[in-house]
């Protein structure tokens, strides 16, 4: 086996490539969360028909933009942002917020304490209790964010849990954090993927809690990740005029503006997405639930994290496994109260699903 001590995250092929000596274009990464389906095919047939539309400036404001993303997620397009990716906005929404102490719902994404950083404040977890499939308890959590918090970021579904904090929780937190004055980011990049959407997305609070902001984009629903296209959904006005007016002019390009138009509106595709992830998900879980090697937590995303029970089996062995087979999963033991027992892999088209769990059940079947 290769000796390597590097985490390589979904986008890392390149860096496959040359130490693995395989083709990145032979690789199907189970680390990158992306659509398997691909992008929409009405993007596929329409987009080159507006190719000319390069020669001008995107729309300023970006209206028609806006409001086909609020007929999308049934929210006013007035409370909504656009920006290059929803990176940017995590950045630019963190710089306004200016947080001095920030509380992150952990394990999850490292961006999140990054920004904060960036801005000159600190960070502190909020550590998700794996005793009961990572899930929140709100009134633990409250004792933290009396200590001096001003901003709690969550990731919902989490990254890399795959667990959810459902609507009514989330309100729970909100009435919490409106009585501290606490602004509370909530990333739902993954939530469409979720069975019961309604459930989960806490776009409906935002009309009634201005200090809320809900970031989604489409890199990972919507597989196009190249285009930088992100969103966010916030009922406080003047929060949302502060972030635009610090925003460079024209941050996302004709194309890609085009397109967030063309793929919000592909219903056919978002049907199709929605079934396939759903089917898999409970199709290999029913396959995991007979591993003896192993135990899972329930998933509410396109990924599934694992956990790995055997002594003689870690992580880096599995990850080595598959990639030799040209499969890549994702190594967890760099996220925050992880370690090298914990792995995961993202829902893709059934016939790699079951070369992936052949190659999982040979370990730890």
């Amino acid at each position: 086996m290769t000796e390597k001590s590097e985490h390589f995250h979904g986008s890392d092929l390149e860096k496959i490539e040359e130490i693995y000596h395989i083709p990145k274009d032979e690789i199907t990464s189970f680390a990158a969360n992306v659509n398997p389906i691909g992008i929409s095919p009405k993007l596929r047939a329409t987009l080159a028909e507006h190719i000319d539309d390069i020669t001008g400036y995107p729309e300023r404001e970006y209206t028609s933009l806006r409001k086909c993303i609020g007929s999308y997620v049934n929210a006013d397009f007035k409370n909504i942002i656009v920006g290059n990716g929803s990176t940017e906005l995590i950045s630019l929404f963190i710089k306004i917020l200016n947080p001095q102490k920030a509380l992150i719902l952990g394990p999850s994404y490292s961006e999140y304490e990054r920004e904060v950083t960036l801005t000159g404040g600190t960070s502190r977890y909020y550590r998700l209790d794996e005793s009961n499939g990572f899930s929140v308890h709100v009134d633990l959590m409250t004792e933290q964010l009396k200590q001096n918090i001003d901003l709690l970021i969550m990731c919902n579904p989490n990254n890399p849990t795959s667990t959810a904090i459902s609507l009514a929780d989330m309100r729970r937190i909100l009435d919490i954090c409106k009585e501290y004055g606490i602004y509370v980011l909530v990333d739902e990049t993954y939530v469409e993927f979720a069975d019961k959407i309604q459930d989960v997305t806490a776009i409906p609070l935002a009309q009634y809690y201005n200090n809320i902001i809900i970031l989604r984009g489409i890199s990972k629903f919507f597989a196009a990740p190249g285009l930088r296209l992100g969103y966010a959904i916030c009922g406080n006005r003047d929060l949302v005029k502060n972030v635009v007016s610090r925003q460079d002019p024209w941050t996302i390009n004709t194309l890609a503006a085009i397109a967030g138009e063309i793929m919000f509106t592909d219903t056919d595709y978002i049907a199709q997405t929605r079934e396939l992830i759903s089917s898999e998900r409970e199709r290999i879980c029913r396959e995991l639930d007979t591993f003896s090697g192993l135990t899972y937590y329930k998933p509410q995303a396109n990924f599934i994290l694992l956990k790995i029970l055997k002594d003689d089996v870690t992580a880096k062995n599995v990850f080595e496994s598959a990639i030799q087979k040209k499969l890549m999963i994702r190594d967890c033991s760099d996220f925050p109260f992880l370690n090298n027992k914990y792995f995961r892999f993202c829902i893709m088209m059934p016939e790699k699903n079951n070369e992936l769990i052949e190659v999982i059940r040979e370990l730890l079947g």
